[in-house]
């Protein structure tokens, strides 16, 4: 599965947060291709139910050819929504579901097909083969080109692998959630050759003053040490890992993708990628 190693995050382009218009959607897509940013992440409920159609609308206008980008989708999160009926949140995939909503998406992208479609959370209820059986037929039609899931655990995926392949997982993974670093997940991950995303990947960084001064006062050694901004060591943390994760940034301003990005040329030496894990977990390893 191909992304570019930044992985530009829609939630907040329409209606839960920048409300941009189309035209600014449209010049969003293309300052990000210049940057090399070319694979953007959506999910069916961003924006209650609308931004994948004001992205597809933009991405219809700005004339980019389809094979320029990746995009992603995600499907399963029932939020309340009276035009859904939906009076509880919930998960729901049954095939017929899974199917349709895949579908959608790719109406709503006006893209043709999706580069990968995950399973947003696990549900409680999934039934595997159910899933596994909707996923083959949008592959064999040519309607999703890879197939993955989000927020699962290692053992969510083993037991969904035995019917479909799993070949992506979004997680959350910072310097604030470190537990993927040292649970079994991104090992399983380098096992499997699971492409592994990592959403909210700067972990609260303008906080960490209150919520972890250790790690923030840490961060402002290396930052002066690597001459870069916090927020670049944690994408540069991230970046150091043998898997290649890929993180999911939502930022809309194109002068902070750019420092963003400039974070994965950053080489944290072995001894500082573990005074910040040290720094985040607040012990050191065993």
């Amino acid at each position: 599965m191909y992304t570019s190693k930044l992985i530009q995050g829609c939630m907040t382009w329409g209606r839960w947060g920048k409300q941009m218009s189309t035209n600014q959607m449209a010049s969003q897509i293309e300052d990000c291709l210049s940057l090399g940013v070319t694979t953007f992440d959506h999910a069916d409920i961003y924006g209650d139910y609308t931004t994948e159609a004001e992205f597809g609308k933009a991405f219809t206008e700005s004339k980019i050819e389809r094979d320029s980008i990746q995009l992603i989708s995600k499907c399963g999160i029932q939020l309340p929504n009276s035009a859904r009926d939906n009076r509880v949140k919930h998960y729901q995939y049954d095939s017929e579901y899974i199917i349709a909503q895949a579908e959608q998406s790719i109406s709503n992208l006006n893209c043709g097909y999706l580069d990968a479609f995950l399973l947003h959370r696990p549900s409680p209820l999934m039934d595997l083969q159910e899933i596994a059986k909707s996923i083959i037929y949008l592959k064999e039609q040519g309607k999703i080109k890879h197939f993955g899931v989000s927020n699962f655990t290692t053992q969510q995926m083993d037991l969904l692998s035995a019917y479909v392949e799993v070949e992506g997982h979004q997680l959350q993974c910072s310097l604030n959630h470190p537990q993927p670093f040292t649970n079994d997940i991104l090992q399983h991950h380098l096992c499997k050759y699971i492409l592994t995303m990592a959403w909210s990947p700067l972990g609260g960084i303008n906080t960490l003053h209150q919520d972890n001064p250790i790690l923030d006062k840490t961060l402002e050694e290396m930052a002066t040490k690597y001459e870069c901004e916090k927020a670049q060591l944690a994408i540069a943390f991230l970046n150091v890992h043998p898997i290649g994760i890929r993180p999911v940034v939502g930022t809309t301003q194109m002068t902070r993708l750019k420092v963003l990005k400039a974070a994965l040329a950053i080489d944290l030496s072995l001894q500082d990628w573990f005074s910040i894990l040290e720094a985040s977990r607040g012990h050191e390893v065993d």
